[in-house]
């Protein structure tokens, strides 16, 4: 079982090394960077199933480092909460087939509602009908999935989440992001106290 277990987190650690790095995270970081920061909007991220989940996660870690951001149900969007978008906003939309239904419908009813907004596409297929939409493309490298069937998303989930991260730390240094900003966004739980705690020096 060790051995099962070493092999399936050696899997998961080379799809993360094998990242491509120029894969648009840079583009992706001026272009959140110009829409929120100068220009006031807010990023929204968007996807279906497990993608969506990272979408939420990324949101909201987004936002708790001083990038207002907010989550977007594709679904939902169809029923009205298409009018969260503003002009000046961004979309992040997550498919690693980049085939997604939801998400290929979302961005076509942006258009609809506001042709200027911006469009940064996570996937691991950037010749697909979405990457085509898009202004930037993040290729996670389209890793095999570690599931015994080849089906599940479990290591494509595990490199999106990581190029999540990457694009939320590279933010907070481009904007200067301090403790006391993280405290004035995070008052509660332990990390409320640890930032608070940075802030004053302790």
């Amino acid at each position: 079982m060790n051995e099962r277990i070493l092999r399936i987190l050696e899997a998961e650690a080379r799809a993360i090394s094998n990242i491509p790095l120029e894969n648009g995270i840079e583009t992706a970081i001026e272009l959140i960077f110009k829409n929120v920061h100068i220009r006031k909007g807010k990023l929204v991220t968007s996807g279906m199933g497990k993608a969506g989940k990272i979408a939420h996660d990324i949101a909201t870690t987004f936002s708790s480092t001083g990038t207002p951001a907010i989550f977007l149900h594709p679904s939902e969007a169809q029923h009205g909460d298409l009018g969260v978008l503003q002009e000046n906003d961004i979309l992040f939309a997550i498919s690693n087939s980049g085939k997604t239904r939801e998400i290929i419908e979302l961005l076509e009813l942006k258009t609809n509602l506001y042709p200027q907004i911006p469009v940064i596409v996570l996937t691991g297929s950037p010749d697909s009908p979405l990457a085509e939409k898009a202004e930037c493309v993040i290729f996670t490298g389209n890793p095999e999935e570690v599931c015994a069937l080849g089906l599940t998303p479990t290591t494509s989930t595990t490199v999106m989440t990581v190029i999540g991260d990457v694009l939320v730390v590279l933010m907070m240094e481009k904007i200067g992001f301090t403790a006391d900003g993280y405290a004035k966004r995070h008052h509660g739980g332990y990390l409320g106290i640890k930032s608070r705690e940075r802030m004053n020096g302790k």
